[in-house]
C-alpha cells in the first residue's frame, strides 16, 4: 500500500491531488457543533497544500438522498476548514462538469479546494459499478493527467462507494494518514491486543452491533454492555425494563450472546442501577424530568431507563480498572441532557485514568468526549469513523482499505 510519504517522495508541486476526507459533521441549522471530523482531516491537506499540490478535497455531509439539498451543502464547512488551515479554501458549488473543472483549472500551487457534496450525485451510493465508475471518471478527470488520489477519510472506508473505491482503481492512489493511523489502531484491537482486554458498548440497538459482539466474544476479556442497548440484554435475563428501549426482536440472539459469554469464560457485565424518567427528554426544553435511580432488575413500568446508575458507574470503573487494552463505543445513555450524561463522563473519566491503551470507537462516543469537556489526549485514540470501526472489529473487508493495497 502506498502511503502519502510515498506521494510526497515523488513531488506534488503543481499537481492536482483528489483528497477524500470525512468532513461528515454534525450541524444545528447551519452551525458546526462538532468540528472534530475537519481537524482530523488538517494533516493530510496541510502537508500536501505545503508541499505545492493543488488540492482538491472531496467529501459527504448527512444523507441528501441523491440530489441537492441546501441544509447539507459542504459551504459553511468550506469556511471551517479554512479558518483552521489559516488560509482560503474555495467552496465549489458543484462537483463534476464544466464549472467544477473550470474552478479545478483555476487553482495555484498550494491552493485548497471543497467540491460541493458527492452525495448530491445518487451515482456516490449507487449499488450499480457501471454507475459509480462513470462518476468516479468524471471525478477522476479533475485531476488531470497527472493526479493522483488520496484516501484519507477513514469514517467512509467500508462503504464500496465510487470516492472511495472506484476512484481508487482509476488514479494512482495513497492512503493518507488518518486512515494508515486508523488501521494500525484497530489492528492492535486484534492482534497480540495486551490483556485484560476489555470492550464498553453502549448506543441504543443491539442490533447495530450484533457483527462485533459476536465476533468480540472470542476475542475480549471483559464485555460491559451500557446504552440502550442494555435493556434488551436485562429483559433477556427475565428482568422488567419498564418503557426502555426493547428491541423484542433480539431477545433470542441476546441470550444467545449471554449463553456464549458463559461458556467462553468471557466477563459480561450489565448494569446494576440505572436513571429513570417517565418519557424522553426534549433536547430543546429549559428544563428536563429529574432522573430516579433504581435497580436495574426492576424498572417501573411507568419509567424508562435514560442512564445508567451510580452505582454502575463505580461497577465499570472497577471493571475498566486492571484493563492493559480498551475499546469503546456507544455512550452509556441520553449524554445530551446533563440529566442522564453522568454514565458517559463516567466511563470516559475511567479510560482517562487508565495506563491501558484506550481507543474511543468514534461516533456518539467521540461527540461525547468533546462535548462533555473531556482532554481528548487522555485517550490513546479517538477514531474518526464509527462505523468503520466496528465493521473491521466484526472481521468485515473494508473496501476502501484494500482497493489501497493493489
Amino acid at each position: 500500500m502506498k502511503t502519502l510519504a510515498d506521494l510526497l517522495a515523488e513531488g506534488v508541486a503543481g499537481r492536482r491531488v483528489l483528497v477524500r476526507a470525512d468532513l461528515n459533521v454534525p450541524l444545528d441549522g447551519s452551525v458546526i457543533t462538532d468540528d472534530g471530523r475537519v481537524r482530523a482531516s488538517l494533516p493530510t491537506i496541510k502537508q500536501l497544500s505545503e508541499a505545492g499540490a493543488r488540492v482538491v478535497v472531496m467529501a459527504h455531509l448527512g444523507r441528501p438522498k441523491g440530489k441537492p439539498d441546501p441544509k447539507f451543502s459542504l459551504g459553511v464547512v468550506a469556511v471551517r476548514l479554512g479558518d483552521l488551515l489559516g488560509r482560503e479554501v474555495l467552496g465549489i458549488t458543484e462537483i463534476t462538469g464544466q464549472a467544477a473543472q473550470a474552478a479545478v483549472d483555476g487553482l495555484a500551487d498550494g491552493d485548497v479546494a471543497l467540491l460541493e457534496n458527492v452525495r448530491f450525485d445518487p451515482r456516490e451510493t449507487s449499488k450499480d459499478e457501471a454507475e459509480r465508475t462513470g462518476f468516479a471518471q468524471e471525478l477522476a478527470a479533475l485531476a488531470g493527467p497527472d493526479g493522483a488520489f488520496v484516501s484519507d477519510g477513514f469514517g467512509v472506508v467500508h462503504r464500496k462507494q465510487a470516492s472511495v473505491y472506484d476512484l481508487a482503481k482509476l488514479l494512482p492512489h495513497y492512503a493518507g494518514g488518518l486512515v494508515l493511523a486508523e488501521v494500525e489502531v484497530l489492528r492492535k484491537l486484534t492482534a497480540d491486543t495486551a490483556r485484560p482486554y476489555v470492550v464498553v458498548l453502549g448506543g441504543s440497538k443491539v442490533s447495530d452491533k450484533l457483527g462485533v459482539i459476536e465476533n468480540l466474544l472470542a476475542k475480549v476479556d471483559r464485555l460491559l454492555i451500557g446504552g440502550g442497548m442494555a435493556y434488551t440484554f436485562l429483559k433477556a435475563q427475565g428482568h422488567e425494563v419498564g418503557k426502555s428501549l426493547l428491541q423484542e426482536d433480539q431477545l433470542d440472539t441476546v441470550r444467545g450472546f449471554l449463553a456464549e459469554a458463559d461458556k467462553r469464560g468471557v466477563e459480561l457485565v450489565l448494569p446494576v442501577d440505572v436513571r429513570t424518567a417517565e418519557q424522553f427528554p426534549d433536547f430543546g426544553a429549559e428544563s428536563q424530568p429529574d432522573p430516579v435511580v433504581v435497580p436495574a432488575g426492576g424498572i417501573p413500568a411507568e419509567r424508562m431507563g435514560l442512564d445508567i446508575g451510580p452505582d454502575t458507574e463505580r461497577l465499570f470503573a472497577d471493571k475498566l480498572a486492571d484493563a492493559k487494552t480498551v475499546f469503546w463505543n456507544g455512550p452509556m445513555g441520553v449524554f445530551e441532557v446533563a440529566e442522564f450524561a453522568g454514565g458517559t463522563r463516567a466511563v470516559a473519566q475511567a479510560l482517562v485514568d487508565s495506563s491501558a491503551f484506550t481507543v474511543v470507537g468514534g461516533g456518539d462516543s467521540a461527540a461525547a468526549v468533546r462535548q462533555l469537556g473531556l482532554p481528548e489526549d487522555g485517550f490513546s485514540h479517538i477514531s474518526t469513523g464509527g462505523g468503520a470501526s466496528l465493521e473491521f472489529l466484526e472481521g468485515k473487508e473494508l473496501p476502501g482499505v484494500t482497493v489501497l493495497e493493489d
